[in-house]
């Protein structure tokens, strides 16, 4: 019997299909995953549905299991939720994480899943992947209790850093995006909201993840004599200029890059990547982390629904995909 799913590709920058695809059977040691829900995080996935990729970044920005090559045709994701249908008796029926692209059923190694704790439900878990990020920043920037925080960008990447931040001891948090309807998701995560011009400043760390010019320089700006800027923001191809000359010296400034790719420094030695994602799905258990998932859009949709969220037309931290059984076929 030939087992059939079907996934989600990049067919050209800007263009996006559902495709058929074949899926073997699972090996010693592998794992049959159907998908429960699938997240689309709107920044990287963005820039990589506009073919945006740097030539010199295409290694690097390679998903785990990703098909295909920028600009396309590619298959690519990584924010996917499953329960397990076949595979190791541990694992048989556990709901599941995996850095997986869209699509309905697929076949992995057994050690590419991650376990989803009883605790938090499968359509949080899809953040699991951003959490991993945030956490990955936090071990890179080190704050300590009773900093004063500002996080520049209320994306999906800098909500989560700010709603682990929120539990640091005496650590005061504020949120600065442009958008004033970031402000109810900075109250759900329990910090405090600013615009760019408002933003207090004398601040001891600055967490950057707005991928705007404006933003890099307004979070200089905010930092007190020998504070640090972590750079989380992908540009993609754009280039970005920096007010160096003024008073980055003077100021003693640290600008410091940040990327989950790699395990921080800091906790290279102890830590592995299993680790950090066994770790950001424990910190999933908390409910105020719903208010990153802002909407929610069937797996069918996901060809008109990409080319809306690469133009903002659908404003979204994380946008849900939700599998129906139904969406994909096990053999024929």
């Amino acid at each position: 019997m030939t087992r059939m799913a079907r996934a989600f590709w990049l067919e050209a920058p800007g263009r996006g299909a559902i495709r058929d695809v074949e899926l073997p059977a699972p090996g010693v040691d592998e794992v049959l995953v159907r998908t429960l829900f699938t997240g689309v995080s709107r920044g990287t996935e963005t820039l990589v549905f506009g073919g945006r990729v740097p030539g010199n970044q295409y290694a690097a920005m390679r998903a785990p299991f990703q098909e295909g090559d920028f600009p396309g045709p590619v298959k690519y994701g990584y924010l996917n939720v499953g329960v397990v249908e076949e595979g190791p008796d541990a694992l048989v029926g556990r709901t599941v994480f995996c850095l997986y692209p869209h699509q309905t059923r697929y076949v992995v190694p057994a050690a590419a899943v991650t376990p989803v704790p009883p605790q938090v439900p499968a359509g949080r878990a899809v953040l699991a992947g951003t959490v991993e990020t945030a956490v990955n920043a936090l071990w890179d920037a080190a704050p300590l209790v009773g900093d004063r925080v500002t996080v520049v960008g209320g994306g999906m990447v800098g909500c989560s850093v700010a709603a682990l931040l929120a539990r640091f001891p005496g650590v005061r948090v504020e949120l600065v995006d442009a958008d004033p309807a970031r402000a109810k998701v900075a109250e759900a995560l329990g910090v405090g909201f600013a615009s760019p011009a408002d933003a207090v400043g004398d601040r001891d760390l600055v967490v950057h993840a707005s991928a705007t010019e404006a933003g890099l320089a307004r979070s200089l700006e905010l930092l007190r004599p020998e504070g640090t800027v972590v750079e989380l923001s992908w540009y993609g191809d754009r280039r970005v200029a920096l007010p160096l000359g003024e008073a980055f010296h003077s100021r003693r400034l640290t600008l410091r890059g940040s990327q989950v790719g790699t395990v921080s420094p800091a906790r290279g030695a102890t830590r592995g990547y299993t680790d950090r994602l066994a770790l950001a799905l424990e910190l999933l258990a908390d409910p105020a982390l719903d208010a990153l998932v802002t909407g929610e859009s069937a797996f069918a949709e996901l060809p008109d629904l990409m080319p809306r969220l690469a133009s903002g037309e659908t404003p979204a931290l994380c946008h849900r995909i939700r599998y129906d059984p139904r969406d994909g076929h096990t053999g024929v």
